[in-house]
């Protein structure tokens, strides 16, 4: 039986989950009606590999022995509480049953409290005779495998305070009149099923909702307008369904809301300007619909400490007013259509420490007020915006960023000398107009894990000092015209764990030379997943030891001058999906284990000097990626000629 340790917040909760499965004091046995029900329920479970359910056994007093079942002093059964995360002492054990929810379950007519949840092997229907159980107050199956539809009978659960049938299997729409009687319900969770239709028009009544969770659905159909009547919403999460229409404006008589997700949704129309009337919002994610208009100015009224408004169809100018937003750590507005300059006013925000506005039509110059952001801000993201910077704003070196990005922002000339002072772990300048040499002192920047200088004019061997990059796990160098060898890249030294390379992409440059045979036994290596050399001068065999990449993905080596054959080894990378050797010089026969790897879906070794019949192979590769290889022959080229 595995265990984790958890934060104190989670052991917290699960105590509390176990002490409400205590007994209660009895002075009567257990009812025989509820024993019975109870011992239904287990006949239908077909694993138990902790033996939650050991203790429940005829021969024993339910109320009593039986672990996790609660009575009242009539001894009818109150509680029945067998989740699959429970605590002992300091520690979470983690397990789970399979079977199904018997029906009997529903004659525990006295029931307030049913946890089952995190079972994981639960299967089957939600038995419409849990409608029954009248005096319930908590429901919770949720992180289970049940499917069908919620069963209508649930309107009949008057008392319910708390519902949670997430991360099931459930299908279909949502019985319209469900909650139609449950004004006493505080928190709902249907999350990570599979229901669709439209949001129930009853939802209108829960007026005592603190939790409304219905995320990744197929929710289709409009945001009801009367969702404005729950005002004791905290939590508010429809994100990742298919809902369509606008924002009601009646979202502003949410008053007492903290968190609203909308995102990865249809929505369309502007943000409602009623959202300033959310005097508590912390969290507001609008990202991923269809939004159009301007960011309303009225939202610099809330008190919000993270707003994502990212792939939309904004317009309009950042509103200065943003500055008066004190509590903001992170703005993300990228991939909308958002112009103009960006607010000195930002400077104002001294909790600030993401801010993404890549992919608009934002033009320069950065206020260099940001300076003022030292202390907090670590992401600054503006790439993709005809800002026309030149330069790199040498104020930045006063910053301190982990993560810089301007990408396409109409930088030129060479890397400014004060980049190696800086601390950052990831930099991004590609597409731009940079150009010169790949300066030596790239090697005291030690701090970073991804180099990104891809699709601009350097031309250079690449310094000797870049072995010294003992942090870099993501090197992206395309598209420049780089030479000479690549002994610095693959020799680099590693800081104890860190520096393994996971990608690295060294196409469209001018690298010329052989490929260390020892490059798959180098343990700078052993977790790379993309390894892309294209259209270079690179020469001799390409090396066996590949196969030993575990975890290699994507292989690109074409248009180079690679001679000899292509190792059989490479089967021995069973992870590859991609292998392109096209455009080279490779000689003799295609290794069948190679064709075959399972997870290949992109083959292609055209324009070399194979021989010999192509293996018989699962994948339909097309006949373009055998082509240019006159001594091939075999499907999907034509067959080949016999004696």
């Amino acid at each position: 039986m595995a265990f984790i340790k958890t934060s104190s917040s989670l052991l917290v909760l699960i105590c509390f989950l176990t002490l409400s499965s205590l007994h209660t004091k009895t002075t009567e046995a257990c009812h025989r009606t509820d024993r019975a029900a109870l011992l239904d329920f287990k006949s239908k479970i077909n694993q138990d590999p902790t033996r939650l359910l050991s203790t429940w056994n005829q021969s024993t007093d339910c109320c009593i022995k039986w672990e996790g079942v609660g009575c009242d002093s009539n001894g009818r059964v109150i509680n029945v509480t067998r989740p699959g995360l429970f605590s002992t002492d300091d520690s979470i054990f983690d397990t789970f049953m399979n079977g199904t929810i018997s029906p009997s379950l529903g004659k525990l007519k006295f029931l307030r409290l049913l946890d089952l949840s995190n079972l994981k092997q639960l299967v089957g229907i939600i038995p419409p005779e849990l409608g029954k159980l009248s005096h319930l107050t908590s429901l919770f199956l949720n992180t289970n495998q049940l499917k069908g539809s919620i069963p209508a009978s649930f309107q009949n659960l008057r008392k319910l305070n708390k519902l949670y049938l997430n991360d099931n299997l459930l299908s279909g729409r949502v019985p319209s009149n469900i909650f139609q009687h449950m004004s006493s319900l505080s928190e709902l969770g249907l999350s990570g099923n599979k229901l669709s239709g439209g949001i129930p028009s009853s939802i209108e009544k829960l007026v005592s909702l603190k939790r409304l969770d219905f995320h990744l659905n197929n929710f289709s159909g409009g945001i009801p307008s009367t969702i404005g009547l729950l005002k004791k919403l905290v939590s508010l999460d429809l994100s990742e369904n298919q809902i369509s229409g606008g924002i009601p404006t009646s979202i502003g008589e949410l008053s007492e809301l903290d968190e609203l997700y909308l995102n990865q949704n249809s929505l369309s129309g502007s943000i409602p300007s009623s959202i300033s009337k959310l005097i508590v919002l912390d969290s507001c994610r609008l990202s991923d619909n269809k939004l159009t208009g301007s960011i309303p100015v009225s939202i610099s009224k809330t008190p919000l400490r993270f707003l994502v408004l990212d792939n939309n169809m904004l317009t309009g100018k950042l509103p200065k007013s943003f500055g008066n937003l004190a509590n903001l750590t992170g703005f993300f507005a990228k991939n909308n259509r958002l112009t103009g300059k960006i607010p000195s006013s930002f400077s104002n925000l001294m909790n600030l420490q993401q801010l993404d506005l890549s992919r608009n039509g934002l033009s320069g110059p950065i206020p260099s007020e940001l300076v003022k952001l030292n202390a907090t801000l670590q992401i600054l993201d503006l790439s993709f915006n005809p800002l026309s910077l030149v330069n790199i704003p040498s104020w930045i070196s006063n910053m301190n960023l982990h993560r810089l990005y301007l990408a396409r922002t109409g930088l030129i000339g060479e890397l400014p000398e004060w980049l190696s002072s800086t601390s950052l772990s990831y930099l991004d300048l590609s597409s731009n107009m940079l150009a010169g040499e790949l300066p030596s002192w790239i090697g005291n920047m030690t701090s970073l894990y991804s180099l990104n200088i891809s699709n601009n004019g350097f031309h250079s061997d690449i310094p000797i000092e870049f072995k010294n990059l003992s942090g870099l796990g993501e090197l992206d160098l395309h598209l420049n015209n780089f030479t000479g060898g690549l002994s610095s890249i693959f020799a680099k030294t590693m800081d104890g764990v860190l520096g393994h390379y996971s990608i690295i992409d060294l196409s469209y440059n001018m690298f010329v030379g052989r490929i260390d045979n020892n490059i798959g036994n180098l343990e700078v290596m052993d977790s790379l997943e993309t390894l892309v050399l294209s259209n270079n001068r690179l020469g001799g065999s390409i090396p066996k030891s590949l196969g030993k990449l575990s975890r290699l993905r994507t292989l690109k080596l074409e248009k180079n001058r690679f001679t000899g054959t292509i190792p059989a080894e490479l089967s021995s990378a069973t992870e590859l999906t991609s292998v392109v050797l096209s455009h080279n010089r490779v000689t003799g026969s295609i290794p069948s284990g190679v064709i075959n790897l399972a997870s290949l879906v992109e083959f292609d070794v055209s324009y070399n000097k194979l021989t010999g019949s192509i293996p018989t192979h699962k994948t339909a590769f097309p006949s373009s990626s055998f082509e240019g290889n006159s001594g091939l022959c075999g499907s999907p080229l034509p067959p080949c000629k016999t004696a």
